[in-house]
C-alpha cells in the first residue's frame, strides 16, 4: 500500500485511527479516518473530517475555474470534507503488454520473435511513422460513468459499444487509448460487474480498470473488525465485505433474526430467517456502519443505524448520555440523490437515503450527524483514479504513467461534473441520463461541452488532441509506407 502525505490531501494535523471505542474518551467534533500505517518516525497517518468548517476552503487547489457559482459552494460546504485524505490500497502491478496476442494461444517459439497478426503489424508499422498521434493518443485518457452513458441499467445505450471498439484500437493508428470505467454504482463484487458490462458493452472490461463507489472502501478492513453492512439485494454485499476482507459482517437480517421487535414493521419470512447469522448482538459492539449501497427497506435499515448512532460504542441495547463521544463512525460509498435506470425518470439512490437518515438523527438528538461519503464528487475517488489509470497505462502501453489530458464522461452534474471540474479534468456531459437541460447545467457546467452522446463526446475530443481529420475505423488493407491502400512504396 503506497504513502501519501498530508500535504497531498489538504489535511490538518491527523488524529489517530479508530479501532476500538473507549467509553471514557473525551468528547470530539472530529471523526477520525484511517490513514496509513505509522511511518518511520512513529507518528500516526490519519486524518480528521472537520466538523464545522465549511469544505470549500481546504478544496480551492482542486477546483476548476468553471467548477463553483455561489449557490455550489453553499451547497458544497459539508461534514465530509472534499480535501479528506481516506485510506486508498494500491498495489504495484507487474508489467503486462496485452496488445500482443497468439493465434489460438500459441506459445512463443524458443528462440524466435513471438507471432503477431497481421492487424498488429500492420498497426505497429503505422504507430511507427505517426510518433506525434502517438504520443498524443497515449497522454489521453478516457473515464466513464456507466448508468447513463453507456448503459441503462441492463439495457445498452448503442453508441456505448461503438465507443470502446474505437478506444480498443479500431481507429487509424489501431492504438489502444486509455480509459477506465468510474460508477457510484455498487452492490456486488467488481468481477460479476465486469463480466455482465461486457456481455452488454460487448468489449472486454477488466476489473484493473474498474472503479464502483465502494471499491476504495476495501482499506476501511484494516480499521474495523466487526462492521454492519447496510444495503444491496440479498446478501451479495456481505460478500463484497468478505472479499475485501472484513472479519466480522453483520446484516440487518442477522439483527432482525435475533430479535423481530427492533423492526415492527417488518415482515420477516422464514427463508430470510434461515439464511441470516443471529447472535446476542447485546454482548457485541459494532465498530462502525458502512452503507455499500442503496437500501432496500428504508424504514428497517433506518431504525437499525439509529440505534446503533445512539448507542454507548456500538451495542444494541444501550443509550449514550453523549451523542458524539460514544458514537461509531459512518460510511457511506457514494452520495448522489438520483440515478438512472431503466425507469423513464431517475430514481432516488443512496443520498436520498443519507438525507432522510441525517434529518431524523438530529431530530433525535439535536446535532449534525458526522459521516464520510465516497464515490463521485469526493477528492478520495479521484486520487483513486489516477492510481487506476497509471496501473492501465502500464497494463495496455507498459509505460505506468499518468496522461495530462482526461477527459469525464458523465450524465449526472451534481457528481460526475463537478468532481471532475474540481480535479482539473476535461469534462463532458451527456443527454442520455440524468441531465435532461439546456446548453448546459447552470449550477455544474461541464467545462468541455455538452453532448447528444457518449460517442459524439469522444470523438470531439479526439480530434481536439489527435488533429480533426483522424480517422474512427482501422484500415487493414492500408499499406503502412505510403498510407495508401495497395499501393506500393517502391516507384
Amino acid at each position: 500500500m503506497p504513502t501519501f502525505e498530508d500535504s497531498d490531501f489538504a489535511v490538518d494535523t491527523p488524529l489517530s485511527p479508530v479501532k476500538s471505542h473507549d467509553i471514557n474518551r473525551a468528547p470530539s467534533n472530529n471523526l477520525a479516518i484511517p490513514g496509513d500505517s505509522d511511518d518511520a518516525n512513529g507518528h500516526v497517518n490519519s486524518i480528521e473530517v472537520p466538523a464545522t468548517r465549511s469544505s470549500i476552503s481546504n478544496a480551492q487547489s482542486y477546483m476548476h475555474n468553471l467548477s463553483l457559482s455561489p449557490s455550489m459552494k453553499d451547497r458544497r460546504g459539508s461534514r465530509n470534507s472534499f480535501g479528506a485524505s481516506l485510506p486508498i490500497p494500491r498495489s504495484k502491478r507487474q508489467s503486462r503488454l496485452s496488445s500482443v496476442h497468439y493465434p489460438g494461444g500459441a506459445a512463443q517459439r524458443p528462440g524466435m520473435p513471438p507471432i503477431q497478426p497481421s492487424r498488429d503489424i500492420i498497426a505497429a508499422q503505422l504507430q511507427d511513422l505517426s510518433t506525434e498521434k502517438v504520443h498524443a493518443a497515449k497522454d489521453m485518457a478516457f473515464v466513464f460513468d456507466i448508468d447513463g452513458v453507456l448503459v441503462h441499467g441492463d439495457r445498452l445505450i448503442p453508441e456505448g459499444k461503438r465507443v470502446l471498439e474505437i478506444l480498443n484500437g479500431d481507429n487509424e493508428l489501431g492504438i489502444k487509448i486509455p480509459h477506465i470505467f468510474l460508477t457510484n454504482g455498487s452492490g456486488k463484487l467488481e468481477g460479476p460487474r465486469c463480466e455482465q458490462l461486457s456481455k452488454i458493452l460487448k468489449n472486454p472490461i477488466s476489473t484493473d480498470q474498474f472503479i464502483q463507489s465502494h471499491t476504495p472502501m476495501r482499506a476501511l478492513s484494516e480499521y474495523y473488525k466487526t462492521v454492519l453492512v447496510v444495503g444491496g439485494e440479498g446478501y451479495k454485499c456481505r460478500e463484497v465485505a468478505e472479499e475485501y476482507g472484513f472479519q466480522d459482517i453483520v446484516v440487518p437480517n442477522d439483527i432482525i433474526a435475533w430479535d423481530p421487535t427492533i423492526a415492527p414493521y417488518r415482515v420477516f419470512t422464514e427463508e430470510e430467517r434461515k439464511t441470516s447469522r443471529p447472535r446476542d448482538f447485546s454482548k457485541i459492539n459494532i465498530d462502525a456502519i458502512m452503507i455499500f449501497s442503496d437500501s432496500r427497506d428504508y424504514a428497517t435499515d433506518i431504525q437499525i443505524i439509529m440505534d446503533l448512532l445512539r448507542s454507548e460504542n456500538g451495542r444494541f441495547g444501550t443509550m449514550a448520555k453523549d451523542p458524539v463521544s460514544q458514537r461509531i463512525p459512518i460510511y457511506f460509498s457514494q452520495g448522489d440523490l438520483l440515478c438512472p435506470t431503466e425507469h423513464p425518470f431517475p430514481r432516488m439512490s443512496q443520498g436520498a437515503f443519507r438525507i432522510g437518515l441525517e434529518a431524523m438523527y438530529k431530530s433525535l438528538t439535536g446535532v449534525d450527524l458526522e459521516r464520510v461519503v465516497y464515490g463521485k464528487p469526493e477528492l478520495a475517488t479521484y486520487k483513486y483514479a489516477d492510481e487506476v489509470i497509471a496501473s492501465w497505462m502500464e497494463t495496455i502501453h507498459n509505460d505506468e504513467k499518468l496522461p495530462k489530458n482526461i477527459y469525464m464522461i458523465g450524465d449526472n452534474p451534481a457528481s460526475d461534473i463537478i468532481g471532475g471540474n474540481m480535479y482539473g479534468w476535461n469534462t463532458c456531459l451527456v443527454r442520455t441520463g440524468v441531465f435532461q437541460g439546456g446548453e448546459n447545467d447552470e449550477e455544474n457546467p461541464a467545462n468541455f461541452g455538452v453532448f447528444v452522446n457518449v460517442l459524439e463526446a469522444i470523438q470531439t475530443a479526439i480530434r481536439k488532441e489527435l488533429g480533426k481529420d483522424f480517422k474512427f475505423e482501422f484500415n487493414e488493407k492500408i499499406n503502412p509506407v505510403t498510407y495508401g491502400e495497395g499501393v506500393s512504396a517502391i516507384e
